[in-house]
């Protein structure tokens, strides 16, 4: 189950980079990384809110009240995340976006995991967990700067 679980985030990752690459085109394509974000963001909820209502559960949606106001701050955050992404990657490439958002991804999520923080599993960072982020910003520093 688990291994199923680790192939699925794999796969996410790999969808992750190919949405994000195709967002940064569109901003370039139409000369304003906002707009084009603002109409990815668009056909986003869109999207969403049909796969949402697949399993409509108007229980769920009174539950939305029970939210700490910051937790829905994600939604916003997402959408400057996205538009960051879509005006950056366009100036330094995609492989040196998506290495270096990898290397902020492994350091926060082993932040995050040791202390447990968003009801994430506690797992307590170690020295060759240190080692193994150190190794991947190393990774980070070749990629994006060996030509």
């Amino acid at each position: 189950m688990k291994l199923s679980l680790f192939v699925l985030m794999l796969f996410i990752g790999v969808i992750l980079t190919i949405h994000l690459t195709m967002n940064a085109q569109v901003g370039v394509i139409i000369k304003n990384a906002k707009i084009g974000n603002a109409v990815f963001w668009t056909i986003g909820a869109i999207t969403a809110i049909i796969i949402g209502f697949t399993s409509f559960d108007s229980e769920a949606l009174a539950r939305v009240k029970e939210v700490p106001l910051w937790l829905l701050t994600a939604g916003a955050m997402g959408a400057a995340l996205v538009f960051g992404i879509a005006w950056t990657m366009p100036q330094i490439g995609a492989g040196s976006a998506v290495v270096l958002m990898i290397a902020g991804q492994i350091i926060t999520g082993m932040v995050v995991s040791h202390f447990g923080a968003f009801g994430s599993p506690v797992e307590p960072v170690s020295m060759m967990k240190i080692i193994g982020a150190l190794l991947l910003i190393g990774g980070v520093g070749i990629v994006t700067l060996a030509k």
